[in-house]
Formats: C-alpha cells, sequence, structure tokens
C-alpha cells in the first residue's frame, strides 16, 4: 500500500485529492493546523503543524521510520515554506507534488510552462506575510517553485492551476457573479475582455493523484483547454437568467462589487503537456453551464 501525506486536504480540492488516494487504497496522513475538521474519520491519520513555524514541522515528522511515497503541497505560499519542507523530509518521502498556479506568469492567454522558468529564477527568502495582495501571492508562488526545484534532493512536480470552480467552492467566486447578474446589481470590472482559464475541483483533485501515480516532473499546466472573456461569462450567465448585467464601472471601488475574477488582466493556460502525458480535461463550456444552473436554482 503507497503512503501519502497531504499538507492542508481539508477544503475544496484538497478534499477531493484525499478522497481520491482513498479510493485508490492508498495509506493518508493529512497535515494540518487543526483548525478545519473534516469528514474523514478514522480513514486518515492527522498530524498538527503550522507552515510559518519550522519547530511544529520538525516535531511533527520527528520520527525516524517515516515515509511517504508522495507528498502534496497544498498550503505552502513562500520559499521559506518549502525550504523547511525540504530540509526536514529529505530521506523520507520518494515524490513530490506541489500546488502552484497559473499567477506564476505574466499576463497573457495560452501560457506554456516554458513561460515560467523556475530552475533558474532568483531566489529570495521570504515569509508568506510579506507577499501581500495578488502581486505578492504571484511572486510567493514563483519562488516556491525556485526554491523547489532549485534545491530538492527528490523528484518534484509543480501543476499550475487556474482559477478553480465547483460546487463545492467555499470561496463564491463564481456564484457571486451569477447571484449580482439574477439581482441586477453591479459588478466591477476593469475590463470586460480580459479572459481567464478554468479547471474544476474534480479535475484538480484527480490531476494532483495523477501526478504522483504517474510521477510527473517539472511545471505542468493542468485546466480545461481554452478560456473565456469575462464579458462571454456574463452574458452566458444574463442568457441563462433572461437577465442583463448592470454595466460594470472601472472606478467602483465598493469592495463587495468587484469582481473576484478581475484579476489584473488575462490569464488563461496551454494544457497540451499534461494532455500528452494522458490526462483528460472536462470541458470547460460543459462546466461552466452546469454552475450556472446549479446557482441559479439554488435557494429556489
Amino acid at each position: 500500500m503507497k503512503k501519502a501525506l497531504v499538507l492542508g486536504g481539508t477544503q475544496f480540492f484538497g478534499k477531493r485529492l484525499v478522497q481520491n488516494l482513498l479510493d485508490a487504497d492508498w495509506d493518508v496522513t493529512i497535515a494540518t493546523r487543526g483548525k478545519t475538521p473534516d469528514s474523514f474519520g478514522n480513514k486518515v491519520q492527522r498530524l498538527q503543524l503550522d507552515r510559518c513555524d519550522k519547530g511544529t514541522l520538525e516535531a511533527a515528522f520527528s520520527s525516524d521510520d517515516t515515509y511517504w511515497d508522495s507528498v502534496f503541497d497544498q498550503t505552502c505560499y513562500s520559499p521559506i515554506e518549502v525550504k523547511d519542507v525540504i530540509e526536514i523530509l529529505a530521506g523520507k518521502i520518494g515524490h513530490y507534488v506541489f500546488t502552484s498556479t497559473m499567477a506564476v506568469y505574466d499576463y497573457g492567454t495560452d501560457k506554456k510552462e516554458s513561460d515560467y522558468d523556475p530552475y533558474s529564477y532568483p531566489v529570495e527568502m521570504r515569509s508568506r506575510k510579506e507577499y501581500i495582495g495578488m502581486e505578492g501571492y504571484r511572486e510567493a508562488k514563483r519562488q516556491a517553485e525556485a526554491v523547489l526545484f532549485q534545491a530538492a534532493p527528490f523528484s518534484a512536480a509543480a501543476v499550475r492551476f487556474p482559477l478553480v470552480i465547483g460546487p463545492d467552492d467555499y470561496t463564491g467566486r463564481f456564484q457571486f457573479h451569477v447571484d449580482r447578474v439574477k439581482a441586477g446589481e453591479p459588478i466591477g470590472i476593469a475590463n470586460l475582455q480580459h479572459r481567464i482559464g478554468f479547471i474544476t475541483s474534480e479535475d484538480a483533485g484527480r490531476f494532483l493523484h495523477f501526478a504522483a501515480r504517474e510521477k510527473l516532473t517539472g511545471p505542468f499546466n493542468a485546466g480545461s483547454p481554452g478560456d473565456l472573456s469575462l464579458r462571454e461569462l456574463l452574458g452566458r450567465i444574463e442568457s441563462a437568467t433572461r437577465t442583463a448585467a448592470s454595466t460594470p464601472i472601472v472606478e467602483l471601488t465598493d469592495p463587495q462589487s468587484r469582481s473576484p475574477y478581475d484579476v489584473g488582466g488575462s490569464l488563461s493556460i496551454d494544457v497540451t503537456k499534461a494532455a500528452s502525458a494522458g490526462f483528460d480535461f472536462k470541458p470547460m463550456n460543459e462546466t461552466i453551464t452546469e454552475l450556472i444552473d446549479l446557482y441559479i436554482h439554488q435557494n429556489q
């Protein structure tokens, strides 16, 4: 039986990853701060740690006979956190799967893995609290990938996800747009022509498991092929709700009205490499239609 360590795994697609591993008869340990309850009961083992406190990692992973075939890192937001894991788990793991993001790329569409090279990116060690806002998040993930690929003594993959959507999305980002269009409320978007990519939470969990099972190495984009402009997304919602969205106001500063998908520019990925490795993603249009329908009829 293969053994997996999941750093995180109690929210959103992390829960789908854990369930996929359990369904495949993996022995699963989840390591979290212990603040978010999970539904796995005695099917998993649990460790408690704080990624910002190296001492808690040392205590959690102190056993000399500990070994995991794969580690899935869902909770890393700084290069220091990757460095700590590398130092503490060296010799205790076989393969490392890091959850990254398409935000490591500069703005643009159909970004390829080669458009950001973590193997040569200059490393600057900073803590997660020093990475502020969207730009901070992007740089934190770039730095984390750079440390991983430049310093890890074990094989590793970095999975670069686009926006993750699904009926289990606790952030409510997709539902935000459906609810406001349905209610005729304004949505703040700087540029309606910006395009974004998506992946379902189901596919996100499946691909992380796939990356470990196939021992993929290096960066991999993972998402539904194609992208959608914000105007097209609102148009799909308008059509389904038979309403017209209020014209987005560029100067709108009310954070409650600003679109959570207004990320500052177009951002989508080319998934040819993942597809060539043998993974099939759910078509984007099918997912968008299903989610719009779900949220339209929710609570009716």
